[in-house]
């Protein structure tokens, strides 16, 4: 079995994964492109929707108050890091919901591995899962 690099091109184009993921699948699924699409795809599904009840979770949060700064990390790195004030969150509808969609948009980039850590105004820090 030859696992080509247009293979993995082609898997990586269509899932979103990094190239470790789609040759990982290739090898998998004995080099079928298509076999390898598929294994994938459900995890990305539930990626969606792990993403979605995380920013559920973190909107109720904010909605609760005391909230100073969204953090993404994946593992001991900061990978983004936003500010949520008074101001944001009162703020005009579409402004508001900027900082959430940039959450959102950075946990589907960074994939899996990635933690959302509140972290409070009196300095203490939550975990979101």
């Amino acid at each position: 079995m030859e696992i080509t690099l247009e293979a993995v091109e082609q898997v990586m184009e269509q899932t979103g994964v990094d190239y470790k993921a789609a040759k990982e699948a290739l090898l998998d699924n004995d080099g079928d492109v298509e076999a390898a699409i598929k294994s994938i795809q459900p995890a990305t599904s539930d990626l969606s929707e792990d993403i979605k009840s995380m920013m559920d979770k973190l909107k109720k949060k904010v909605e609760e108050g005391n909230v100073d700064r969204v953090q993404i990390k994946k593992d001991d790195e900061v990978v983004l890091s936003v500010p949520l004030n008074v101001g944001i969150v009162g703020g005009i509808v579409g402004l508001a919901a900027a900082p959430f969609a940039l959450i959102a948009g950075s946990l589907a980039a960074f994939g899996f591995g990635c933690r959302l850590v509140i972290l409070k105004k009196d300095g203490t820090t939550d975990e979101i899962v």
